[in-house]
């Protein structure tokens, strides 16, 4: 029978390795419920932020029908419809109905003409629409007037207005109008209306005046002849008498969604709602764009996700490592014991269950802890529970699973230099490096799955950091061999002691473990550089300059302008058209081939502000071409247009129109993409404006590209606002109203934007954590490693100093010879770190966060002052734990002890 008080005993007799092996369960459990949960809490805030930025209505799950004939016959149709309100919200999917913050029923008639004295004294064509919209007395507020009611038959239609809307039609409280029946076989009567109230909304921003046509502003003409379309507010009854006159009318239930009831965890459910109610609507129209983000995010969160899979494989399994470690480390300080209890009688499993008995009181505890521990973190849990279990079962048996091993095991000599691994462990060896190759090999061919954790993507980082350490243990002997012979012949004995007694180290899991830990570290560090780099060049695709100034034509001389601002250092000039084209001829002759996108660029000034806002952007040399050169402008274009262009024989003269002007082009250059751009746009043709020819109508810049430091926003709106108002009014035509102002883009602004949102927090904090994880996980295992052979090195250092080793020569040897031992580790698993982002960059999906850019991994010359700093920090903080460790061993004592211990 197990006595309790003697496992204690035990316990407590080697409490410093039971307190490891209970620290390690219960940061595993720790992390694994933990983790998910703060995952959680960031994609939920990522995805309100997400959310928040798209416009209101994109949010509104919106049913409506056609013009009805709604014959009342005794009963109220709109009563009838507004009672679906409540109804099609009940037939919802619960996930879908879950997310619905506002609701709103409206019935009106189709846009007619309308007629009065008020508009033909400003002679305005206008087309009026009557709606019922339930809730506009709380959402509006009366300037004049009162709201409609339902008159009498033989009196005018009671109709109010918003204020911009009477003001922009010239009437006002009291103005009568007719409204003319719409064109049926059998037309209703015309309908004499009269404004009986002007209102204002209480918040113009309140989902409720987002209905189209709107009711708070006419809309304008599309062109000459079109009228003003107008909506007026009637009460229902109006509506009831005028579908039973035979007025057509339509009606809409219009529900307005939510970022804060959607789980982030339902994301498929909800796209999959929405799926649901687009093909339920049953002869309904159906409206709604909320799947468009929802499908944005959950790419984002799906490629968070496997991202995260990369770094939680190295996490786990450098913990995995680090208890196999924390077991043996225990066993050995036990093996006399366990060595007395073989030879008592006590069989093998005696030790391995004596082994799993403490380890039961230790293992279980800690990993509840760490559970609940982890459940104290924010967000929603996640479904780790078994996975918590799984790991503290398999904790719990590494120690027994080690005593067995132990007690296996030979009690040979294993620092012989000339030691060879037998052919079971080379066949082992050799079989990993395969496993690790097919490995990637697979996963490169078969791609991924998005949003699932695929065993062969997690799997991948250990087999590499794997094979690598087994790489790196069996080379780096031989060159500590040779440096050992070179030291043999210098005079002094501590470089030839300290490379002879690191050439027989024997390390193989350490090594794996540390080289796995700084592999995971390195990872998220050069995979996040990457990842930022991406979106620099994304940030400099759409502002390839400190400052973007867009608007529809500015004058010239504004660049001259900006010029002279505090702070600017240069302005160019650029046009942008779009759908122009393709002609063979000065005269227009169709090529029959689609239409393109026309850039113009200052070709050297675009280089000096690229250059000066120091951007990742490259200028093509075919657009660097001087002025005065007769002949074919030389363009830049797509390779779709380059190879159309080739095929119909035009690539060396071809026209294209910009401003009503033609200009001949040849094909110079093909380019991807081009700044200024649309990412997705395939059809381009970016011209020179230097050396554009002389025309009677000069090209007219439709932006400015600006460099400088410390830059004005304001100053520079108000000059490109002035610059297009002089082109405006500068002309013999001149336009009626004042231009819609000018659009300002920073690349400092739009580089926040490209790395904020959406799941750049589940991102972030997944790079940060691995990064922090493995950098100490990593240097927990140098301790290991240290410890792993501190009996042997004690030994050996109380004859050394026995025989007048002096404390500095010490100290010395103990660098020598940890410091191939770390170097290798730190660079091993800095290498494979390195590597990891170049082979798994192609499938996990990183674009989703920068902006469509593809992410490329590159060298970066931090990297290397960081391993450098790692391996120095490692090293020393290896020497710190050997000294703390001789201190307490007592060097003295290791030889008064005897060989065995």
């Amino acid at each position: 029978m197990v006595s309790i008080g003697a496992v204690v005993r035990r316990i407590r007799a080697y409490g410093g390795q039971f307190l490891l092996l209970a620290a390690l369960t219960l940061v595993a459990t720790l992390v694994i419920s933990g983790v998910p949960r703060i995952v959680n809490a960031y994609a939920e805030q990522g995805l309100r932020a997400h959310l928040g930025a798209v416009p209101a209505q994109q949010r509104d799950v919106t049913y409506s029908t056609g013009p009805l004939l709604a014959k009342s016959d005794g009963y109220s149709p709109v009563a009838a419809r507004q009672r679906d309100l409540a109804t099609l919200e009940a037939e919802m999917p619960p996930v879908v109905r879950g997310l619905v913050e506002q609701r709103w029923f409206t019935a009106e008639t189709a846009a007619s003409r309308l007629s009065g004295p008020d508009l033909a004294a400003k002679n305005l064509l206008v087309h009026l629409g009557l709606r019922t919209v339930s809730g506009i007395e709380t959402a509006g507020t009366l300037v004049e007037g009162r709201w409609p009611a339902d008159a009498a038959e033989d009196q005018p239609v009671q109709v109010a207005l918003a204020v911009d809307v009477a003001r922009k039609l010239n009437l006002r409280l009291g103005s009568r109008l007719t409204v003319a029946p719409p064109e049926t076989p059998e037309p209703p009567p015309p309908l004499r209306v009269a404004v009986v109230g002007l209102f204002q909304p209480r918040d113009a921003a309140d989902g409720f005046w987002d209905g189209l046509p709107p009711l708070l502003r006419a809309v304008e003409p599309v062109g000459d002849g079109e009228p003003f379309i107008a909506v007026g507010v009637v009460d229902g009854a109006v509506l009831n008498r005028q579908a039973a006159d035979g007025w057509t009318m339509s009606f809409s239930w219009r529900y307005r969604t939510g970022a804060e009831g959607i789980d982030v965890r339902e994301l498929d459910q909800v796209i999959d709602g929405l799926q649901q109610l687009t093909r339920e609507a049953e002869g309904r129209n159906f409206l709604q764009g909320l799947d468009i983000p929802l499908r944005e995010f959950a790419a984002e969160v799906d490629s968070a996700r496997t991202v995260l899979g990369v770094i939680a494989a190295g996490v786990l399994g450098t913990l995995a490592g680090l208890v196999v470690l924390a077991a043996g480390l225990l066993v050995r300080r036990r093996r006399s014991e366990f060595t007395l209890l073989r030879a008592r009688g006590g069989a093998a499993t005696t030790s391995a269950g004596r082994s799993l008995t403490e380890a039961l009181l230790v293992v279980p505890p800690a990993g509840a802890l760490g559970w609940l521990v982890g459940g104290l973190a924010p967000g929603a849990p996640g479904e780790t529970l078994w996975s918590a279990v799984a790991a503290t079962v398999l904790v719990a048996l590494a120690l027994p699973v080690a005593t067995l091993a132990a007690s296996r095991g030979g009690a040979g000599r294993r620092d012989l230099i000339r030691s060879r691994p037998s052919a079971r462990r080379l066949t082992v060896e050799a079989g990993l490096l395969v496993l690790a190759g097919l490995a990637v090999v697979l996963l490169r061919r078969r791609g991924l799955t998005p949003g699932e954790v695929d065993p062969l993507l997690v799997s991948v980082p250990v087999l590499l950091a794997v094979a690598a350490a087994v790489v790196a243990m069996r080379l780096y002997p031989w060159p500590l061999r040779l440096v050992s012979r070179l030291a043999a012949r210098a005079r002094g004995s501590v470089a030839f002691l300290g490379t002879a007694r690191a050439g027989r180290s024997v390390v193989a899991v350490p090594l794996v473990v540390v080289v796995l830990a700084i592999a995971t570290a390195a990872f998220c560090a050069v995979t996040a550089a990457g990842i930022e780099a991406s979106r620099d060049r994304a940030a400099s695709r759409v502002v390839p300059a400190d400052a973007l100034i867009l608007g529809d034509r500015i004058a010239p001389d504004t660049g001259a302008e900006l010029e002279r601002l505090p702070g600017v250092r240069a302005a160019s000039p650029v046009l942008h058209e779009a759908g122009q084209r393709l002609a063979k001829d000065a005269i227009g002759t169709e090529t029959r081939l689609g239409g393109v996108t026309v850039l113009m660029v200052d070709g050297p000034a675009l280089a000096r502000i690229v250059r000066e806002s120091d951007v990742d952007v490259t200028v093509p040399a075919a657009l660097l071409a001087p002025a005065g050169r007769g002949g074919p402008l030389p363009a830049v274009v797509s390779p779709t247009v380059a190879a159309e262009l080739a095929d119909a024989g035009l690539d060396s003269s071809a026209f294209v129109s910009a401003q009503g002007q033609r200009y001949e082009f040849r094909v110079a250059g093909q380019a991807e993409s081009f700044p200024l751009l649309r990412a997705d746009s395939s059809r381009f043709v970016v011209l020179p404006w230097q050396s554009l020819p002389r025309r009677d109508y000069a090209a007219v810049p439709t932006g400015f590209l600006v460099a400088g430091d410390d830059l004005d926003g304001e100053a520079l709106r108000r000059a490109g606002d002035a610059g297009q108002s002089r082109f405006q009014t500068g002309g013999a035509v001149t336009g009626r109203e004042r231009p819609r102002g000018v659009e300002l883009l920073t690349f400092a602004d739009t580089r926040r934007q490209v790395g904020e949102g959406g799941a750049n927090g589940v991102l972030a904090f997944g790079f940060t954590a691995g990064a922090a994880g493995g950098t100490a996980l990593g240097l927990l295992a140098i301790a290991f490693t240290v410890l792993a052979g501190a009996r042997e090195r004690g030994q050996v250092l109380s004859r050394l100093r026995t025989l007048g080793l002096s404390r500095r020569q010490w100290r010395g040897l103990l660098l020598v010879e940890l410091a191939p031992l770390v170097g290798v580790s730190v660079v091993t698993g800095a290498l494979v770190g390195t590597v990891l982002p170049l082979l798994l960059t192609p499938v996990l999906g990183l674009s989703a966060f920068t902006d469509g850019v593809e992410v490329r991994v590159a060298f970066e010359p931090g990297l290397a002052a960081a391993v450098v700093a790692l391996g120095a920090l490692a090293l020393g903080f290896a020497v710190a734990v050997e000294a703390l460790n001789n201190r307490r061993m007592r060097l003295g004592e290791v030889l008064r002890l005897g060989e065995e211990n």
